[in-house]
């Protein structure tokens, strides 16, 4: 490992320097390099190099079991404690950090609320059977960007967003409108008789314009208990994911500038290319 050590650095320092600090002899180290190249450390080598690739394309956000599962997924016979152990040697590790937040979810009106169907119970058979929706703050020089969100918990896909610099009930029902569209399929009917929409119970999710629309399709509402995260956890998910693996390394100038970063995380890279744990 010493020997490596320094053959990773030749460029850096002259090869006196590591093999004093490391106390190993000059000699020793040339004849190291000497030996040829074992299978073994040729492939590490060419997985360090993949996992590299693979960890750098992800937007840094795959720890190893991700990384794992990636390799496999693209043939590659590799061991989970073998990836995790290449990964810590070569300092690849996934991006991770936390900020603060401020309340998006406004429980405190007179609004009537539906009851919580849904009852934790995260998986479908299909898509278009279960919908979960949340609001987040995005924060940028020009002040706090909100971001609604729409999930399908069959695809965990993106199905419907909005933003908006005023949390509304018009930012809800325009992410809302994006998924009726993309997913109910008839433009004439958008009917979604069986769909289950479920939400915090936040003003918005209970305002009378995003009730007229859900009935205008059909579309069953569903609203977690008062002061309980966990009953819309995917969607909380979501976002503490898009913070962790995007937003906390950003900072944005504008709105606009965020709007762009968003647009792109969301629809290029989460829901075409990211692994998603609760599918696995």
């Amino acid at each position: 490992m010493r020997d490596a050590f320094i053959e990773d650095h030749r460029a850096t320092w002259p090869i006196a320097i590591p093999c004093r600090v490391l106390v190993v002899s000059r000699s020793g180290y040339y004849e190291w390099r000497r030996r040829p190249v074992s299978e073994g450390a040729k492939r590490r080598t060419s997985l360090t190099a993949q996992i590299r690739k693979l960890h750098v394309g992800h937007h840094a956000s795959y720890g190893s079991p991700r990384v794992h599962r990636e390799l496999r997924a693209r043939g590659e016979a590799v061991n989970e404690k073998t990836v995790a152990k290449v990964m810590r040697e070569a300092g690849i590790r996934a991006k991770s950090q936390r900020r603060f937040r401020v309340t998006t979810t406004d429980s405190n009106h007179t609004q009537p609320v539906a009851e919580n169907v849904l009852n934790r119970e995260f998986t479908a058979n299909q898509r278009n059977q279960k919908w979960v929706a949340d609001i987040t703050d995005i924060a940028t020089l020009e002040g706090w960007l909100y971001l609604a969100a729409v999930l399908d918990l069959f695809t965990r896909k993106v199905v419907g967003w909005s933003m908006s610099e005023r949390i509304d009930s018009r930012l809800v029902v325009d992410a809302l409108e994006m998924a009726v569209s993309r997913e109910l399929r008839v433009p004439s009917e958008r009917t979604g008789a069986g769909l289950l929409a479920h939400s915090d119970r936040g003003v918005q999710y209970a305002s009378e314009h995003y009730q007229g629309v859900l009935t205008q399709h059909e579309i069953e509402c569903r609203l977690s208990r008062k002061g309980n995260c966990w009953d819309n956890a995917p969607a909380e998910s979501f976002f503490a994911t898009l913070k962790k693996e995007l937003v906390y390394h950003e900072s944005y100038a504008s709105r606009e500038a965020a709007r762009a970063s968003l647009c792109e995380d969301i629809e290029v890279f989460y829901n075409r290319e990211r692994r998603h744990s609760a599918l696995v």
